[in-house]
């Protein structure tokens, strides 16, 4: 017999409040051959990560942002730091998109990760 289990998560940003949501990847399982079996399956904490994965994203974006501000002849770092200081998009370019990429990343979550690379050198 197969089971299927379903999860959902929400994710709430600290400083800007706002709310979003996420379905972790649903779980097909064959059932325990016992009871017992299926009580220690339900009672085990799972865990789910998908930092690796969005770290890579939000480097690809940066990337992508800084590129597109440096060919329109902005300071690029000048430009990052003022948008993740005030979150105004206008201190990003609308050249190749790069407006809307930089507002698929959170702040406070691409904060965590600078952070993180700075004091990992």
């Amino acid at each position: 017999m197969l089971y299927f289990l379903k999860i959902k998560c929400i994710i709430k940003s600290g400083v800007t409040g706002r709310v979003g949501f996420c379905a972790a990847a649903a779980r097909i399982f064959t059932a325990p051959a016992d009871k017992e079996d299926l009580i220690n399956m339900i009672d085990k904490t799972m865990t789910f990560s998908v930092h690796d994965d969005r770290e890579n994203e939000m480097k690809e974006i940066l990337t992508t942002v800084y590129d597109a501000l440096k060919q329109k002849g902005y300071n690029p770092i000048n430009q990052l730091v003022g948008y993740i200081l005030s979150e105004d998009p206008t201190y990003i370019t609308t050249f190749n998109n790069a407006r809307g990429l930089i507002r698929h990343i959170d702040r406070d979550e691409l904060l965590q990760v600078l952070v993180k690379s700075y004091l990992a050198d």
